[in-house]
């Protein structure tokens, strides 16, 4: 049975290192013969939370893009979370999705998830507050799993990551799943 994989592609730069990581992860799937969706959020509008929670009330008061990307989380089995790293954790612009989300949180359970992530620093343990943050939002999500990771370090311009290993490993991971 195919699952329905929902892939958040969230750079600020279109067609960057971790959208480049994204589409391979996307292949990979795809051709495993999963129901496959890819959101960059480049361009989307998503205000910040501002805390007011008149979600609870069931509506957020901002008139954006963000409850149909988090509608399209709702509905997946699988969410991959496709970041560039700044400052050692991830981009504004996922960090926002996610915040918004607290409408609705409780609801985003027994899903699968995998981390993408690339950075221009080449030390690999700077990748620990992405991992560390990531996971603290997929531990919000009832019966949610982690089940992959791909970073990249020592990528920056456009295009750095083409012919990368990663980008097998990212197409074979995403092949994995059933």
């Amino acid at each position: 049975m195919s699952k329905k994989i929902l892939v958040i592609a969230s750079s600020p730069r279109r067609n960057g290192n971790s959208e480049i990581l994204c589409d391979a992860f996307i292949a990979g799937a795809a051709a495993a013969g999963n129901q496959v969706e890819k959101v960059t959020l480049a361009g989307k509008k998503i205000n910040f939370c501002s805390a007011c929670y008149a979600c609870h009330t069931g509506t957020c008061v901002f008139q954006d893009d963000a409850p149909a990307v988090i509608q399209k989380m709702l509905e997946a089995d699988v969410i991959v979370l496709a970041t560039p790293v700044y400052f050692y954790t991830m981009c504004a612009q996922l960090k926002a999705l996610i915040d918004r989300s607290v409408m609705v949180y409780p609801q985003i359970k027994n899903k699968d998830f995998y981390y993408l992530m690339t950075m221009a620093e080449t030390d690999e343990s700077m990748f620990k507050g992405t991992i560390e943050a990531l996971r603290g939002f997929a531990a919000c999500c009832e019966n949610s799993r982690e089940c992959g990771i791909v970073a990249v370090p020592g990528v920056y311009e456009v295009g750095a990551i083409n012919g990368n290993p990663a980008l097998e490993k990212a197409r074979q991971m995403g092949a994995s799943i059933k």
